[in-house]
Order: structure tokens, then sequence, then C-alpha cells
């Protein structure tokens, strides 16, 4: 029998750890990418990466869809963090400035609401300055039980 969210049989903190390692693991696109979890805790977590020459777009600025890629990470591991599935339905995002090569970007991931089937989260991007460069918003779906044995 599946157990209720509200009832943890062990410390948020470290599921949210288990949780980040066991998606690490899988989420080859995010390593070849170069993206770090730096931080993790239950609802929220931190990213890092550093825009490299094959980022760049025609432009020379980091390519749209590599800042969501980035973003979108960022809330998975967030929402993934309570050992509950959570696969994105709907992404919004606005950019706000441009990045370039080498800059170090970092991404904070925020819930903002939580269901037993669907999560809201916030996620902010930021250059090595603190300048933010894109605001994104995001929901997920959960399915029903858990992915790792506790």
């Amino acid at each position: 029998m599946f157990q209720d969210m509200d009832q943890p049989t062990v410390n948020p903190q470290i599921l949210a750890e288990r949780a980040r390692e066991a998606l690490w693991r899988e989420d080859f696109a995010s390593q070849a990418l170069g993206m770090v979890v730096s931080e993790i805790a239950p609802g929220q977590a931190t990213l890092t990466m550093t825009v490299r020459r094959d980022m760049l777009n025609g432009f020379g600025i980091c390519h749209g869809g590599l800042l969501m890629t980035f973003a979108d990470t960022a809330m998975a591991f967030a929402s993934n963090s309570y050992n509950e599935a959570a696969v994105a339905i709907n992404l919004s995002a606005d950019f706000l400035a441009s990045s370039y090569l080498g800059d170090c970007l970092t991404a904070k991931a925020c819930e903002r609401a939580r269901t037993k089937r669907t999560g809201l989260y916030d996620v902010t991007v930021t250059n090595q300055r603190g300048e933010t460069l894109t605001l994104l918003r995001g929901r997920v779906h959960r399915t029903p039980g858990k992915f790792l044995s506790e």
C-alpha cells in the first residue's frame, strides 16, 4: 500500500538527497550539458551550469532552449525531492537578459504549491553577477506511488 504523502518514514532532507542521487544517475542529458545539482531540499533545488561554445546560438548568446532545459531540470529535482514521481506538464519562461560564453549560471527552483496530483514551481536563472536572466514557472503532474524504496 502507498504511504500517505504527509507521513514520511525517513527524514525529508535525507529523502531529498536520495531522490537527487537516483535521478542524477539516469539523467544523461543534464550530465552532458555539464549541470551540477549543488543544493537539494524538500521542494527546492539549486543547479549550476557554465555556458559553453556548443550552447551558443547564431547571435553568440546561450540558446533559449538550453536555458529552458536548465530551468526545467532544476524544477525536476525540486519536484521529485519527495520520492513521488513528477513530470512537467506545462512550462512558461520569460527571457529577461542574455547569457554568454563562459557565464556561470545558477537555477534556483522553489515550490509554490503542492497537491497529491500536481505541483507548481518557480525557477530563477541568474549569472555569476547575480543578474536575473530567465524566470520560469512550471507545473508538474505527480504519479501515484514511490520511486525509491524507503
